[in-house]
Parts: C-alpha cells; sequence; structure tokens
C-alpha cells in the first residue's frame, strides 16, 4: 500500500498477554513498532515520526502532539479517551478513533457472576471449606450463611445502553425482573429517577460512563434509600460510588452485600477503603470483566479497522 502509515503501539502489554493475533495491525502498517509499555518521558521519543499512535492508555497531550508534525491518526485501544487531549488533537488536525463495543458479552457475564457470587454467598462458603468448617459440620452439607436466588429478584440498572440492556437480558433469563432508571441530570421518560429507583431493587447494576452528574452518585443518602439487605455491583468505574460510604453501608449491615470491579484510582498503589478484610461480603475483582480473550480480539479488529480506513 502506498499510503501505508508508520504506526506505533505504546502499550501493547496492557492489551495483548501473548494471546492475540495482532497480525492485522502490520498488515496495514508500512512500519509497525510495539512497545510493552510507554512511561510518560518515552513518550515523545516513541512518536517522533510516526502517522499513527496507538495507546490504550498512555497518556497522548499537546505537547506530544505538537512534538510529532507528522502525526495524522491517534487510535486508542479502548473506548474511554480521557488520556488524550482531544481538544488539543481537534486544533492541530488529528483524528482520534476509540474501540466500542467489544466488551459486552464479558462485562456482561462478569455482571451476572457477580451477583451469583454475592446472592449465593459463594465467597463464604468457599472460605469455609479452606477453614475446614464443613469437614466439622455435624449435617452433611453447610448452611450458614444465607443463600438466596435471583429469580424473582428486581434488578436496577443505571446506564442502559448496549451493555446495560445486554446485563438485562441474562438477568431475565434467571427470573429477574428488570428497570432501567434515568441517570442524574439526564431524565428518561418511563424510567425512574435515582430517589425513586433505589427503594424498590433487590440489586443495583452500574453501566453507565463516569461524568460530573455520576461521579459519587452512589453515595451515603442513595445506600440509605436501598432496601436492607439489597446488593450494589459496579462494574463501570469506581468514581461513581462513595467508597468509604459503602463501606460503612457493609459494615452496618444496611447493604447485603457488594461487588466492585473498578475502584477510584487504579491500581490502588496508595490502598483504597474498599480493601480492607474485615467487610462483610465483599467481592473485588481487578478491573478485569473486559478482558476476556475475544473481548481483546475485537479490539484489534477495530484497531485494524482504523488503520485501513486512514491508508484507504
Amino acid at each position: 500500500m502506498n499510503n501505508s502509515p508508520s504506526v506505533v503501539f505504546l502499550d501493547l502489554a496492557s492489551l495483548d498477554k501473548d494471546d492475540l493475533d495482532i497480525n492485522a495491525l502490520r498488515e496495514h502498517a508500512a512500519d509497525f513498532k510495539a512497545y510493552p509499555s510507554t512511561s510518560p518521558e518515552q513518550v515523545q521519543e516513541r512518536i517522533a515520526g510516526r502517522s499513527v499512535v496507538i495507546t490504550n492508555k498512555v497518556v497522548i497531550d499537546e505537547a506530544a502532539m505538537q512534538s510529532n508534525p507528522e502525526l495524522r491518526l491517534i487510535l486508542v485501544a479502548a473506548t474511554g479517551m480521557n488520556n488524550i487531549d482531544l481538544q488539543a488533537a481537534e486544533r492541530l488536525g488529528i483524528q482520534v478513533r476509540n474501540c466500542q463495543a467489544y466488551g459486552t458479552p464479558a462485562v456482561a457475564q462478569h455482571s451476572l457472576m457477580l451477583m451469583l457470587v454475592l446472592i449465593t454467598r459463594f465467597e463464604s462458603y468457599r472460605q469455609a471449606v479452606k477453614d475446614g468448617e464443613w469437614q466439622r459440620s455435624s449435617q452433611f452439607c453447610l448452611l450458614d450463611y444465607p443463600i438466596a436466588e435471583l429469580s424473582g429478584k428486581t434488578l436496577g440498572i443505571l446506564g442502559f445502553g448496549e451493555l446495560g440492556q445486554a446485563v438485562g437480558r441474562l438477568a431475565e433469563a434467571f427470573g429477574m425482573r428488570v428497570i432501567a432508571g434515568s441517570l442524574p441530570g439526564r431524565p428518561h421518560p418511563g424510567r425512574p429517577e435515582l430517589a425513586e429507583l433505589l427503594p424498590q431493587v433487590d440489586i443495583l447494576s452500574l453501566h453507565c460512563p463516569l461524568t460530573e452528574q455520576t461521579r459519587n452518585m452512589i453515595d451515603a443518602q442513595a445506600l440509605a434509600l436501598m432496601k436492607p439487605g439489597s446488593l450494589l455491583v459496579n462494574a463501570a468505574r469506581g468514581g461513581m460510588v462513595d467508597e468509604q460510604a459503602l463501606v460503612d453501608s457493609l459494615r452496618s449491615g444496611h447493604l447485603g452485600g457488594a461487588a466492585c470491579d473498578v475502584l477510584s484510582v487504579e491500581p490502588p498503589v496508595n490502598g483504597n477503603p474498599l480493601l480492607a478484610d474485615d467487610i462483610p461480603n465483599l467481592v473485588i475483582t481487578p478491573h478485569s470483566a473486559w478482558g476476556s480473550r475475544e473481548a481483546r480480539q475485537r479490539i484489534i479488529g477495530q484497531l485494524a479497522d482504523g488503520l485501513k480506513a486512514f491508508s484507504g
């Protein structure tokens, strides 16, 4: 291809664990270089002379863009583009494309998995077996932790786009009643606002973007509106939940359990209230809901499509 671009992928290891086929990226590049990771100090040097930069989480700011007059396209190997100075890109005539809907099946199944883990008290029973409680039981079974069923429960979903709808379909297959709520500042006809939704649900599942309107929307007041014993699942963004308020609600026994695939700061190198080891019925997974091999391969496909469209 005469128009094939010179391409650099700044943080391939954040996506590929040596289990993906990235040949489609090479096919649409005159020159392709991939780095496992890139520090902020290395960005300008590594993008120099490249017409296309691919990044997952490496920040591309205005200074980096201005350092490379040949840069014409930034491909983001994720949906969120908060690591790109979009205004600077527009001023400089640099296209920015993200990836979308690649993780819907993975995140939807992870969300249902978290609900099942909570409602069956899976973690408590797994630990009980490890601790020898079953072995010491006088009965054939151990029923020390209350088990419930998803069937017949009401699931509230905040963020009813493609992902929220996929979660809703899976929940309905388990016999749940699904209610989609309106997001703060975005009333939707037929969907209850937060204060009306929360008292109705047995489980609340978050699937909306983090905005100024949704930041800390699940705070102490919101948690108090939820039914005693209800559950919270967050596979969206950590900043939507007041983490200390969630800890307090779980410790008080008002909330029956919570599961989070996301925290407000990731990785939590300076700790987090939700990482304490004395919080009852809390499950934390390390932002891994999206990370099925199939989902990550779909990202590669979308990036390749972006390169193909750019090179003509």
